[in-house]
């Protein structure tokens, strides 16, 4: 008999509770990536508030499984670009397609902002980006790149008046 594991993505502030565990157990194993979002969400330098970003988390029986974010890329000019941010899954729950469903929101929502999505990720994690359509890239600040220019957000007929 399969087992379903259900997870819910719900908007995250690192500032919460449950956000710690997780924080500490990305630091045990060698990520300082949810280090700098809460001290960045802390001092005020990157609260995922501006036009088309958003961090999410993605829970199961209250606990935080894992956690992703969108930005404006910082590293590019102008606005059209975003980036994915601090993408972490916590080891209880890897392999369950976690990191997918919360890369997968990401895409989803950028797709609605901006034409290009970005990410630097790790060598361990090429393989993964590759799997949801990113390109591998050699850019200063960017190992992968998805397009999003066919995705934008195309109002409903409806509204178009």
């Amino acid at each position: 008999m399969a087992v379903s594991f259900a997870y819910l993505l719900q908007p995250l502030q690192p500032t919460a509770p449950p956000f710690q565990p997780l924080l500490e157990e990305s630091r045990r194993n060698g990520f300082d990536m949810l280090a700098r979002l809460g001290s960045n969400w802390t001092e005020g330098g990157n609260r995922f508030d501006a036009m088309g970003e958003m961090l999410l988390g993605a829970w199961r029986d209250g606990e935080l499984a894992g956690v992703c974010g969108l930005n404006i890329d910082p590293y590019v000019a102008g606005r059209r670009q975003g980036r994915v941010r601090h993408l972490y899954v916590g080891e209880a729950h890897r392999r369950r397609g976690v990191g997918a469903m919360l890369v997968g929101a990401v895409i989803d929502a950028a797709g609605r902002h901006f034409s290009v999505l970005n990410t630097r990720a790790p060598v361990e994690a090429h393989r993964f980006y590759e799997s949801l359509g990113f390109q591998r890239v050699q850019q200063d600040f960017v190992t992968h790149r998805l397009m999003l220019d066919g995705r934008l957000h195309q109002p409903a007929l409806e509204e178009r008046h």
